[in-house]
């Protein structure tokens, strides 16, 4: 029996990286005998152990045979004579196929050293292709190593669109499609997961509400990086060196989707697609199994993020009932992580990335001058039932009124957020998407639009 020390933990470790999850893969023993050791197993598909003080996994070595469809379409054979480098192989790529035993020599039967040195992700063979979930698991250690400078080899790039044009990714189960993404979301870079999907085809089958963005083209004068797929990677690249919350990030990456339900005779202006992207966010939330506090926060975050833009035209009434949509007043650890959204949101755009967004922290100190009103006041003054909201609300407008008037001039008539990136032509290049077909009849669906809503003809717009 040989113990070794594989997979993630040996990689991170190699790179200097932090990993407190360490797996094992034992050789040479036998279900009765871990049992017999005093480790418990755990799983049904394969067997895994836990060892009986560090808790930590320990998996007997074992091969698979592609015997169906999907990531669990395999038989396994984990008899006692699977040597060391028959488990590595079956692995996903040459940087997770290495093994190290308990003297500290490293085993690397496919060069996955040679690739941590050139910071190239690489499959291990051309079994790679058997499990569709490896697509997914490439894309995120990407997201992952990309800060390092890590690339995915093309070869294996190959097979990650083979797998997406097979049909093969239909056969994930919706808890580990969002697992995958949670995980992502968790890296340095989760953008790079969603660029990894989109060039490996895979982006339309396991997000296709996020694949519709892509190709759709903002206004050119806010959105000079005009594709609203490539806005929507850039505010979550953004958002991700702000703050490590997935949830937050998740709202991140969700915030535009009714852009891409925009219709076309509309193109570029997207001027409801706050409203029209919640259908999208709840039909994503409910095929993945989303937990609640995510699709909660992100769809709050799709229908309010543009009325930071335009945050104070409706002056200090308008903010305090901003407050009210959020639920700030129960929930107040929304607010900070909302204003986050909508700063990186402004400055997810070509150009306007290194702006400063004072916007933001006027609008937490609006919401901190709102909590120091207090239920105890009113009651103190005679008011029951609703009539205490009614006065607390009444107070709030007054605080946030009378602190306005010290907000420099240019931040309340929006002129220092609506000044144009200074840009070059050569620096915005795009290619439009192709319209439509279908033929509109002296402007009908425009005029019927406008008759609806009323919209400001000028200013930011998303």
């Amino acid at each position: 029996m040989q113990v070794y020390l594989v997979g993630g933990a040996l990689r991170d470790k190699l790179l200097g990286i932090d990993n407190s999850d360490r797996d094992y893969v034992v050789v040479g023993s036998s279900v009765d005998e871990m049992k017999a050791l005093g480790y418990s197993q755990v799983g049904k598909d394969f067997p895994v152990f836990l060892h009986p003080k560090t808790h930590e996994e320990y998996a007997l070595a074992r091969t698979e045979r592609k015997n169906g469809q999907g990531y669990l379409g395999f038989n396994c054979d984990f008899n006692p004579n699977i040597t060391l480098e028959e488990d590595l192989k079956r692995r996903d790529l040459t940087i997770n196929a290495m093994a190290m035993d308990e003297k500290g020599n490293i085993s690397d039967p496919f060069h996955g050293q040679d690739d941590l040195k050139n910071k190239v992700l690489r499959h291990v063979s051309e079994a790679f292709v058997e499990d569709p979930l490896r697509v997914l698991r490439v894309a995120r250690f990407y997201a992952k190593l990309f800060s390092l400078g890590f690339s995915i080899a093309p070869e294996t790039m190959s097979l990650m669109r083979e797998i997406a044009h097979s049909g093969e990714l239909k056969t994930l189960t919706p808890e580990r499609v969002f697992l995958e993404l949670e995980k992502a979301l968790k890296t340095d870079n989760p953008e790079r997961f969603i660029l990894a999907l989109r060039e490996a085809d895979a982006l339309s089958e396991v997000l296709p509400e996020i694949n519709k963005l892509f190709g759709v083209p903002g206004p050119i004068k806010w959105h000079p990086e005009i594709d609203s797929g490539i806005h929507t990677c850039m505010t979550l690249n953004i958002i991700s060196k702000e703050t490590c919350d997935p949830v937050t990030r998740f709202a991140m990456l969700c915030h535009d989707l009714g852009k891409g339900e925009t219709p076309t005779i509309l193109w570029p202006h997207h001027r409801i697609h706050n409203e029209l992207g919640l259908k999208p966010l709840r039909c994503l939330c409910q095929r993945l199994k989303v937990p609640a506090d995510y699709e909660q926060f992100a769809h709050l975050v799709v229908l309010y993020h543009s009325e930071m833009h335009h945050l104070y035209r409706k002056g200090a009434l308008g903010i305090v009932n901003l407050f009210d949509k959020l639920d700030a007043w129960r929930k107040p650890e929304r607010v900070k992580p909302f204003a986050l959204c909508c700063k990186c949101d402004f400055l997810g755009r070509l150009g306007f990335e290194n702006r400063p967004f004072l916007r933001s922290e006027y609008f937490l100190a609006c919401f901190a001058i709102c909590q120091t009103v207090k239920a105890k006041e009113f009651v103190e003054q005679g008011f029951t039932g609703a009539d205490i909201k009614a006065q607390m609300s009444k107070k709030r407008v007054e605080l946030v009124d009378e602190y306005l008037k010290t907000v420099p001039l240019d931040e309340l008539n929006d002129s220092s957020n609506e000044k144009p990136a200074l840009l070059k032509a050569k620096d915005m290049t795009y290619v439009r998407k192709p319209q439509n077909n279908v033929p509109v009849t002296q402007g009908f669906f425009k005029v019927k639009f406008a008759q609806q809503y009323e919209f400001e003809p000028n200013g930011f717009e998303e």
